[in-house]
């Protein structure tokens, strides 16, 4: 037993050894058993965890009859299937990596026990992501391959895909700590790369093209569960901002000018990648969509994204889907999950209060 589990010779426990909250750090804490989650310091980890956990779904709950009816008619264009296939294969194999790089890259680094707690359910999220679209490849009789194998196949998901993973290998090293200066740096690049670019621009476009179709009361079952995934996916980014703003906020020394101009450098990539992936999914444009009414949008996000983690806007652009606050409003990410979700029935709608 540790020292502070030991009765002394007068039948005593030492008391001095229990934790005390203070001690407790998001990285390289030495001082506090990472077993240990009470009491909690980071209170918003903890409500983070509630809140995914009150979102619970599964896929199988949303009936797809409707979307296969009509996928097998022929009342959905070329174009519009493009657009439907492109995003089930980017999302089929990206929640996957997201997944993979939460349990192997940054969940042993992390060493504050309410933190983790919330990074074993949103991995449990991810795959339960990962389920929906082989349900929805099930379901519409797609070949599989094809979706799941279009991150080596289609050049826009490729670049995206690979420039996130590029943000892994260095954490993967078995030699990475987090307990240098360096390594401290990568590490928050490597959040920002998954939490703000991948979970916060790369996902986005995807939601406002299938949610077009949601909204015209076609492809309903993807649509429900594009939302699932979409309220899922706020929570991950707000946990993901404010990981990012408290390990600045305990290892100042980390935040450099330097660090700050290669993660605007990262976003600004981002958003080409993000721009090309438009082009792609709407060569022709549908849905009153087209390539450059995303690459407005996709600087709007990218600009969101870089005031919540404190750096300087670089695109001013408005937001030409000013609908998509129906469903989540961008500015006010922080207190979308205030609410919380009171009915959820089988093949349900959600419904706030």
């Amino acid at each position: 037993m540790s020292a502070c589990c030991t009765p002394d010779r007068g039948g005593m426990y030492d008391l001095s050894q229990r934790i005390r909250v203070e001690d407790k750090r998001l990285i390289n804490c030495k001082a506090v058993d990472v077993n240990q989650l009470w009491p909690l310091k980071y209170a918003w980890a903890w409500e983070h965890y509630l809140n995914g956990c009150a979102n619970h779904w599964m896929p199988t709950e949303v009936p797809m009859h409707k979307d296969i009816e009509l996928w097998r008619s022929n009342a959905l264009t070329p174009d519009e299937r493009l657009v439907i296939m492109r995003n089930l294969g980017f999302f089929s194999t990206g929640e996957s990596l997201v997944g993979n790089n939460i349990v192997l890259a940054i969940f042993k680094h992390i060493t504050n026990p309410e933190a983790r707690q919330y990074l074993l359910r949103q991995a449990f999220e991810e795959a339960i992501h990962t389920h929906a679209f082989h349900y929805i490849v099930e379901s519409l009789g797609l070949d599989g391959r094809e979706v799941f194998n279009m991150y080596r196949e289609v050049d826009s998901i490729k670049g995206k895909d690979e420039f996130v993973m590029s943000l892994t290998e260095r954490v993967l090293d078995p030699d990475f700590t987090t307990e240098t200066l360096e390594g401290i740096q990568d590490f928050i690049r490597n959040l920002v790369g998954f939490y703000v670019i991948m979970e916060g621009i790369f996902f986005y476009s995807g939601f406002v093209m299938i949610l077009s179709f949601h909204r015209q009361n076609r492809m309903t079952g993807i649509g429900e569960q594009f939302q699932y995934i979409l309220r899922d996916e706020t929570v991950h980014l707000n946990f993901g901002i404010d990981l990012i703003n408290t390990i600045k906020e305990e290892n100042p020394e980390a935040w450099t000018e330097e660090l700050r101009r290669d993660l605007v450098g990262m976003i600004r990539q981002a958003v080409e990648y993000e721009i090309a992936y438009a082009r792609e999914c709407l060569p022709n444009g549908v849905l009153g969509l087209n390539a450059d009414l995303f690459r407005e949008y996709v600087q709007y996000i990218a600009d969101r994204r870089l005031e919540r983690i404190e750096l300087p806007v670089q695109y001013r652009s408005r937001n030409p889907f000013p609908w998509m606050s129906e469903t989540m409003d961008l500015p006010k990410e922080k207190n979308f999950f205030e609410t919380r979700v009171t009915e959820y029935q089988n093949a349900g709608t959600l419904v706030w209060d």
